[in-house]
C-alpha cells in the first residue's frame, strides 16, 4: 500500500470514529435528557409537596435537639462556674503555702542538738524549734489541702472538656440537618424551575390564594368566630381557650422552620406560642411535646389538644379545634391553616397540656 493510500485510510478511520463519536455523544445527552424531562404542573406540584413535607419533618427531627443543646450549654455553664470557683480556692490554698514558709536556720546543716549547745540562749532556740515546727505542720495541712482542691479542679476540667465535646457532636448534628432541610427546599425550587413563567405564575397564585383563605378564617377582632368557622359551637374555655384563640390568629401565616412567632412558624413553633399565650410552657420540638401533658385517645380529643403524626418517628404537631378538625402549621409551601386530622398520614396519639 502507498504512503498516499495510507494517509487517506487513516484520514477516513479517523473521520469514522469521529463521526461515532459525536453521535453517541448526541445520543447521550439526548438520553440524559430524556431521563430528566420537563414535568407536568401537577407533577411538579406533586413533587414540591413531598420535597417540602419532607424539609418540614427533618426540620422537626432538628428541633428535637434542641432540648439536648439547651441541656449540655446549662451543664457547660454550670461546670465552667463550679470551675472558677474552684480555682479561687486553689489560689488561695497557694498563698497560705507561700506565706508558711518555715523559719530558715543559719546552722540548718546541723542537728538540733548540737543547734541547742551552741545557741547563745537555749531557751529562746527551744522556742524558736517550737515554732518552726508549727509552721511545719501547717505547711504540710495546706499541701493536702491544695491537692485535695486542685485534684477537684481538675476533675471538673475533664467534666467541662467532656461535655462541650458533647455539645459539639449534637451542634454538629443539627447544622446536618439543616443542610438537609436547606437540600430539600433547593431540589423543590429546582422542580419548579422546569416550568415556564406562566406555570410558575399559577402555582404562586394558587398559593395566595390559600393564605388569604386561611387569613379570612381567623376570629374575629373581638374573639368572636364567624359562622362557618370549623370549630363550630364545640365549648372551649380556660387556657385551652386561649391557646385555641392565639393559633386560630395565626391562620395565613407563612411556614419558616425554627421560627415560633409572631407572624411565622413551623408546627411545633406555632403550638408552643399558642400555649405560650395560655401561661403553659412548651418545647419547640414535636417529639418533646408528646411527652409534656396527658395522653388522651382520640375519642376523649377537645379543643387546645395536640395532636401528634409520624413513622417511625414523631415529625409534626398540630392543635385540635373540635369536629374532626386541626390548626397547624403543615410545611414550607402551607401557610399556617386549618385541616381535618386526617389530612396527615401516620396519626400517633394525642396530648392534652396544662
Amino acid at each position: 500500500m502507498s504512503i498516499g493510500r495510507t494517509k487517506r485510510f487513516k484520514g477516513i478511520a479517523l473521520a469514522a470514529i469521529t463521526s461515532t463519536a459525536v453521535v453517541a455523544g448526541v445520543i447521550f445527552i439526548q438520553t440524559g435528557a430524556d431521563a430528566d424531562p420537563k414535568p407536568t404542573l401537577e407533577q411538579a406540584k406533586a413533587q414540591v409537596a413531598a420535597l417540602q413535607t419532607k424539609a418540614a419533618d427533618i426540620g422537626e427531627a432538628a428541633n428535637d435537639l434542641r432540648g439536648q443543646i439547651t441541656a449540655a450549654q446549662i451543664r457547660v455553664k454550670a461546670l465552667q462556674a463550679g470551675i472558677a470557683k474552684q480555682q479561687v480556692q486553689v489560689d488561695a490554698v497557694k498563698r497560705q503555702i507561700g506565706s508558711l514558709a518555715v523559719a530558715g536556720y543559719q546552722t540548718s546543716g546541723m542537728t538540733t542538738t548540737a543547734q541547742l549547745l551552741l545557741s547563745t540562749n537555749p531557751d529562746q532556740f527551744l522556742s524558736q524549734a517550737s515554732t518552726a515546727q508549727a509552721f511545719a505542720g501547717q505547711q504540710n495541712s495546706a499541701l493536702r489541702r491544695f491537692q485535695a482542691a486542685q485534684g477537684k479542679l481538675t476533675d471538673l476540667q475533664a467534666s467541662e472538656q467532656s461535655e462541650l465535646a458533647a455539645l459539639q457532636a449534637v451542634q454538629s448534628q443539627q447544622d446536618s440537618l439543616k443542610k438537609q432541610v436547606q437540600a430539600n427546599l433547593d431540589a423543590a425550587e429546582k422542580v419548579l424551575g422546569k416550568l415556564s413563567d406562566a406555570e410558575r405564575d399559577r402555582l404562586k397564585q394558587e398559593a395566595d390564594k390559600e393564605a388569604e383563605k386561611a387569613r379570612d378564617e381567623r376570629p374575629t377582632r373581638g374573639g368572636d368566630r364567624t359562622s362557618d368557622d370549623p370549630i363550630g359551637n364545640v365549648p372551649v374555655s380556660g387556657r385551652a381557650g386561649v391557646a385555641v384563640q392565639a393559633a386560630l390568629d395565626q391562620q395565613g401565616d407563612s411556614y419558616v422552620w425554627g421560627a415560633d412567632g409572631p407572624s411565622s412558624f413551623d408546627c411545633s413553633g406555632l403550638t408552643m406560642y399558642a400555649w405560650g399565650k395560655a401561661g403553659v410552657s412548651l418545647s419547640h420540638s414535636s417529639k418533646a411535646q408528646y411527652s409534656e401533658g396527658r395522653h388522651v385517645s382520640r375519642s376523649e380529643l377537645r379543643p387546645g389538644d395536640l395532636v401528634f403524626y409520624g413513622n417511625p418517628s414523631i415529625h409534626h404537631v398540630g392543635m385540635y379545634i373540635g369536629n374532626g378538625r386541626m390548626v397547624h402549621a403543615p410545611n414550607p409551601g402551607k401557610p399556617v391553616k386549618t385541616d381535618d386530622l386526617d389530612y396527615m398520614s401516620g396519626y400517633v396519639g394525642a396530648v392534652r397540656p396544662g
